[in-house]
This record gives C-alpha cells, sequence and structure tokens, in this order.
C-alpha cells in the first residue's frame, strides 16, 4: 500500500500464495485467521456457562460449516442469482470473495439450537458466546476484502479513499503507474473492519453483565443491524426497494423481528438463575468447574 495525496493506492496480490493448481489466498487466510483468534478468545467463556471445552470445539466446526455455507448462498441469492446458476460451480468458490453475513445467522442459529439439544448444553448462553465471537472474527476476516477489493463503496475523493492498482483485485478500473489521476472507492470494508472492532468491544465489556440469557445476543444483532443500515449508505450496491439496498432491507427485517424476540426472553429470565450459576459472573470466572455446573 501507498499513501497518495488524494488517496491510498493497494497493490497487494489477491493470492498470497501458487502451489501449482493450487493457491492460497489473503481472503480465506484472513478468515480462517479470524475464526481461529476468536474460537480461542471464547472457548473458555462457552466452558464457564456451560459447555464442555471437547462440545465447544465438535459445534464450532459443524456451525461453522453451516455459517459459511448460508452466508455464500444468501450473497448468491442477493446478488446476480441467475449469473451464479449459469455458472453454478461458482455459488460455492469461497476463495473468491463474497459472504452475506445474515445468511450465516440465519443458518447458523438453527444449526447451533439443534447442537445445543443434541449435547444438552445451554443454548442461549452458546448464543451470547456468538455475540463476542463473531464480531472479533468478522473485523480479522474484513482484512482479506481489503486486500480483494471485493467490498467498495461509490467513488470518493476522500484522503482515505482506497484505489486498487493489482490485476488479481475485484474493483475496476485499476490503478496504474505513475498513480495519479485514478478512481478511488470509499473503504466500504475498512468501515466494516471499524465497526466489528467497536461492535467487539462493546460485547466484550458486556460479557460479565448480569442479563437474561439471550439477551446479548439481541443486542449485538440489533447493534449490527443498525451499522449495516448506516454502512451499506456507502456501498456500491444495487438498490432493491426505493432507497435500500438488500442488506439494508434485511436489517430493518431483523431489527423489527428482534422486538417480540427481546420481549420474550426479558420475560422468561425473570426469576432465573443469577449471574454466578449461570456462569457468567466476574468475582467467580477462575472456578470453572463450579461455573460450568451451572
Amino acid at each position: 500500500m501507498s499513501a497518495i495525496a488524494a488517496y491510498i493506492v493497494i497493490n497487494v496480490d489477491p493470492i498470497l500464495l501458487r502451489l501449482g493448481p493450487l493457491t492460497v489466498r489473503w481472503y480465506g487466510l484472513m478468515y480462517a485467521v479470524g475464526l481461529g483468534l476468536a474460537l480461542w478468545v471464547t472457548a473458555p467463556i462457552a466452558e464457564r456457562r456451560g459447555t464442555p471445552r471437547e462440545v465447544i470445539y465438535t459445534i464450532f466446526w459443524s456451525v461453522t460449516i453451516a455459517g459459511l455455507i448460508g452466508g455464500r448462498l444468501y450473497y448468491v441469492v442477493q446478488n446476480d442469482p441467475l449469473a451464479y446458476l449459469s455458472h453454478p460451480e461458482r455459488i460455492l468458490a469461497l476463495w473468491e470473495g463474497g459472504m452475506a453475513f445474515y445468511g450465516a445467522i440465519f443458518l447458523g442459529v438453527p444449526a447451533l439450537y439443534l447442537l445445543a439439544r443434541l449435547h444438552r448444553v445451554p443454548f442461549l448462553p452458546l448464543l451470547d458466546t456468538v455475540a463476542i465471537f463473531a464480531p472479533l472474527a468478522q473485523a480479522v476476516g474484513r482484512i482479506g476484502n481489503i486486500i480483494n477489493g471485493d467490498i467498495v463503496g461509490y467513488p470518493s475523493t476522500l484522503p482515505w479513499a482506497t484505489a486498487y492498482a493489482n490485476p488479481g483485485a475485484f474493483v475496476r478500473p485499476l490503478c496504474r503507474p505513475p498513480y495519479t489521476g485514478c478512481t478511488a472507492f470509499q473503504p466500504a470494508a475498512a468501515y466494516e473492519l471499524l465497526f466489528s472492532l467497536g461492535l467487539f468491544a462493546v460485547m466484550w465489556q458486556l460479557r460479565r453483565r448480569n442479563w437474561p440469557a439471550g439477551l446479548q445476543f439481541v443486542l449485538y444483532l440489533a447493534l449490527y443491524s443498525i451499522g449495516q443500515l448506516v454502512i451499506f449508505t456507502w456501498r456500491d450496491n444495487v438498490l432493491v426497494l426505493g432507497p435500500l439496498k438488500q442488506a439494508q432491507v434485511t436489517a430493518l427485517v431483523v431489527l423489527a423481528a428482534l422486538v417480540p424476540i427481546a420481549l420474550y426472553v426479558l420475560e422468561a429470565g425473570r426469576g432465573r438463575l443469577t449471574a454466578r450459576d449461570q456462569g457468567y459472573g466476574d468475582r467467580h470466572e477462575s472456578q470453572a468447574g463450579e461455573a460450568a455446573g451451572g
């Protein structure tokens, strides 16, 4: 990357490593690193909330696969599905970039519920742990989007706007040497990264609150949806309903659905176990065995 007076030029090959016919892409690597880091950070929290460590890993892999499939399919649905149907081999080409997080939620949460029932572990505390896991994984993964150039905003003259020079980048037109007079774009992926980091910081601070189980996830999804409403005003996506883009329409539907869900969670949480019993407490975090049994 090089700083220019009017914009930032990104000239990084999205393919990190070529091994004969195999390639290692920054996009896939960053999401793998993000998932691994988020698991490392949140596994102890899930264990304190009543899920044995070996079950955590079993559930993680299954839910991750469901989330990746759901995220990709929802991206395909909202991004010219006919073009993908004409080239079906590209539908699950995750390495190309292109994931819609709402799709990961829509398929991942039911998978998490079924697996929690199967392994007889508490579902709602696990869901609250996802509220910490998801924004951290997303933040790291957005580095891959920045390198790919697959998430950009409208053309911009802002000093932090980004222009792409590498032929492997998704965005066009490319910026050519001497890198003057290039078309630069709002760095929507960087906005997503910063927002995800901020959301992770909020969820991390709230992890010990004595709230009804499930409420932290509801708050997370509400804040995420509000963020999508704002960030997509700068993203260069197709309008589908008046001035709204698909993610904004989905965000509004999710926000409306969260109202009765939040009321149900609050009502169901009345008179239940204390934060200490649920493993949420601050003073008893070192007593993992006691908390996990609550």
